[in-house]
């Protein structure tokens, strides 16, 4: 019984034993008798007298130092998070992706939010599509793309390349630098409703030439929206990735050798 409290808890029996210590003093004062086999439920009783607590650890999760909500820190930016859907090329929603506001470093949410400061001159603004990507969702991608049979969006999102190809060609690694906290997808939109998307010449990851910064056989008004969203981003400190026009990567990042994979959830405090 002790052993299935502490466990649903989230402590170990060490920390228990710990934290009993910590509690003597109060459970003299009450007199009360402590069973062992209560000893957990009774711990928790104690701990909230205290003032201490133990929550659901799910719940008192934090966002880690450096990072935020970009809607904390750019309101207006408007968020779509592809991944949390089942719109997007696995067709499901994506490990770790149980929220849908979009998570950045603070300095590259800062940096986000000159760009939108520039584009609000013109009428327009940023649709984020991802930001930062735990590194279980990086495995989700990579479980898919060794799945042969899982093919249902290959129409709308990799007709021209075969999926046993989508590693060599670079369109899925075991590594992103989303992980890192300072990579976004997002193209341009109007800032009034219905909120249109600029025609960018494909749909967000479309795993194709077509969707590469050198493409050829774009229109003129999709050359000119590409480059305008290239121009305004690089201005600001982020470069663009050659073989997919969305994709920009704050420098210097913060964190350039650490990959993090905390759950993206709504109600995550900060530090």
């Amino acid at each position: 019984m002790t052993q299935y409290l502490v466990r649903s808890a989230g402590w170990r029996l060490d920390e228990l034993d710990d934290l009993v210590a910590r509690a003597e003093g109060l459970r003299a004062r009450i007199k009360i008798h402590v069973c062992c086999q209560w000893r957990g439920l009774l711990l928790c009783f104690l701990l909230s007298c205290l003032g201490i607590g133990m929550t659901d650890s799910a719940h008192s999760q934090s966002l880690p130092m450096g990072f935020v909500y970009v809607d904390q820190v750019v309101p207006e930016l408007r968020t779509e998070l592809r991944y949390r859907l089942a719109d997007n090329f696995v067709g499901a929603n994506v490990n770790g992706y149980s929220g849908k506001r979009a998570i950045l470093t603070r300095q590259a949410a800062l940096a986000l939010g000159l760009v939108q400061a520039e584009l609000r001159t013109q009428g327009l603004g940023l649709l984020i599509f991802d930001a930062y990507r735990p590194q279980r969702a990086v495995d989700h991608f990579a479980r898919w793309a060794k799945d042969l049979s899982a093919d249902d969006m290959k129409q709308r999102y990799y007709p021209e390349v075969e999926k046993t190809e989508l590693f060599s060609q670079g369109y899925i690694a075991a590594r992103s630098g989303h992980s890192r906290g300072s990579t976004v997808d997002l193209t341009l939109v109007s800032l009034s409703p219905p909120f249109q998307h600029l025609d960018m010449g494909t749909v967000f990851d479309f795993f194709s030439p077509r969707s590469w910064l050198g493409a050829t056989g774009l229109t003129a008004t999709q050359e000119q929206n590409r480059a305008l969203l290239q121009r305004t981003m690089k201005k600001y400190g982020f470069t663009p990735y050659s073989k997919e026009w969305w994709h920009f990567t704050l420098h210097p990042e913060p964190f350039p050798d650490t990959y993090f994979d905390f759950e993206i959830r709504d109600d995550l405090g900060a530090q």
